[in-house]
């Protein structure tokens, strides 16, 4: 069952909160008291909500072992990233599985990732059809009401904890006394907070481990932080591009467009997938050649997956099928793709990015931040317009006439002809 709307936002706030209620209970049985789990005031773990959101939209066609497993690589896949991700922009670590072997730099393990596995194959499998029962009972308008509450106090709490915990605001008198406000709500509640946002993180962890902020001077994107990512964004989206529009020559004999946007070589599923899996994978890019495979393969297939489920979800067209390539799964995926990502991050990590980084390094640091915004301007009009492109081009099949200006102007500048030039292999979807 696909779910959208607010479906999605009802699911994300529902798992949210049982995911506060699971940390906060295995906490109190394991310290005899009582201790808020969450990173906010509220009582939500959205880590626990954005993983059920994914395997939601991602594995709503899987079943049996492959949703389990499909699960897994989810769940550890967030866990990894948020990991990491706290401990670079809050100098903490939040949990540590490093007593637990096998682990992964203490963030993941074996058990947890099984554990995992079985919690998001009962989501999906019956959980998801619960929640929706139960949020269907409610009037239309009571729901409505109803979820945009919430998803406003959450992104207030949000908010003030984040403010609070960087002091990045001129007025932290305002934004503490919402974030006493939050304290005070949940307090009624039943004790679903605890005291000031730090001090709660620090008692409710016990693995709180300082860092030092490293700073660096003179050279653009050194590393691998925001800027560098972006490049690397925009350098696999347009190898990707030119690599596939070569592979089609080779295999098909033919030359044609391999862009997911309708301005320039751009492939956006090779962008993300080189800009995520450095990020992820950055610190092990010395490790053996077996690991970088390894762990491209899993990712690859799990992340192509999503992005054919994501693409069929939203614009109603499948872009690849690979339904008569054997070892596939829904025509999704298959095996033999899924060795090319693995191969693909392997020769990325040991030819490629040190190159592609020493060129973006040497980059001045004044034109390399105004590229890149101007470089982010670019690419969000670009989809936007691809976005609305591929709609009309779906309106159009079915009949519907042009009323609103922007389907006017989509007529005009994106006839059917020109879409499918650019995308020759997209398959409207009934």
């Amino acid at each position: 069952m696909q779910y959208i709307g607010y479906g999605l936002l009802w699911l994300f706030l529902a798992y949210s909160f049982l995911g506060w209620v699971l940390e906060t209970a295995a906490a109190a049985v394991k310290q005899k008291k009582f201790v808020n789990r969450g990173m906010i005031n509220g009582p939500f773990c959205i880590i626990y909500g954005t993983a059920a959101v994914l395997m939601s939209i991602g594995l709503h066609e899987v079943t049996g072992i492959w949703l389990f497993f499909g699960s897994v690589i989810y769940a550890v896949s967030l866990e990894w990233i948020a990991g990491h991700w706290i401990e670079k922009y809050y100098h903490e670590r939040w949990w540590d599985y490093s007593g637990i072997r096998p682990n992964l730099d203490g963030y993941i393990c074996l058990p947890m990732s099984l554990l995992w596995g079985v919690l998001g194959f009962f989501c999906v499998r019956w959980g998801n059809r619960i929640l929706i029962r139960l949020f269907d009972m409610l009037p239309v308008l009571l729901r409505n009401i109803l979820i945009w509450a919430l998803v406003i106090a959450l992104a207030v709490d949000v908010l003030a904890t984040y403010i609070l915990l960087t002091g990045k605001s001129g007025r932290l008198d305002r934004w503490e006394a919402a974030d006493n406000r939050f304290e005070q709500v949940s307090a009624r509640l039943g004790k679903w907070i605890s005291a000031q946002v730090e001090k709660r993180i620090h008692n409710a962890y016990h693995v709180v481990e300082q860092m030092e902020l490293e700073e660096v001077f003179g050279t653009f994107a050194e590393g691998c932080g925001f800027y560098k990512v972006v490049w690397l964004f925009f350098a696999g989206a347009f190898l990707g591009d030119i690599t596939e529009t070569i592979f089609c020559r080779i295999t098909a004999g033919v030359w044609m467009s391999r862009s997911s946007v309708v301005w320039g070589p751009f492939s956006i599923v090779w962008g993300l997938a080189i800009a995520l899996v450095t990020a992820m994978l950055y610190k092990y890019r010395n490790r053996s050649d077996g690991f970088l495979f390894l762990a491209g393969t899993f990712l690859g297939g799990a992340y192509e997956y999503f992005c054919s489920v994501f693409t069929e979800m939203v614009f109603g067209t499948v872009f690849w099928d690979y339904s008569e390539i054997p070892f596939n799964l829904g025509g999704r995926i298959n095996l033999l793709y899924c060795f090319f990502w693995g191969i693909a991050a392997v020769v990325w990590f040991k030819c490629c990015y040190p190159f592609i980084s020493r060129m973006i390094e040497r980059l001045p640091v004044i034109f390399g931040k105004v590229a890149t915004w101007a470089l982010i301007l670019f690419m969000c009009c670009n989809i936007t317009v691809s976005c609305m492109a591929l709609a009309r081009y779906g309106e159009r099949q079915e009949g519907v006439p042009a009323k609103e200006s922007w389907q006017v102007w989509t007529d005009a500048h994106f006839e059917d002809a020109r879409v499918e030039r650019i995308y020759p292999n997209a398959i409207l979807v009934e």
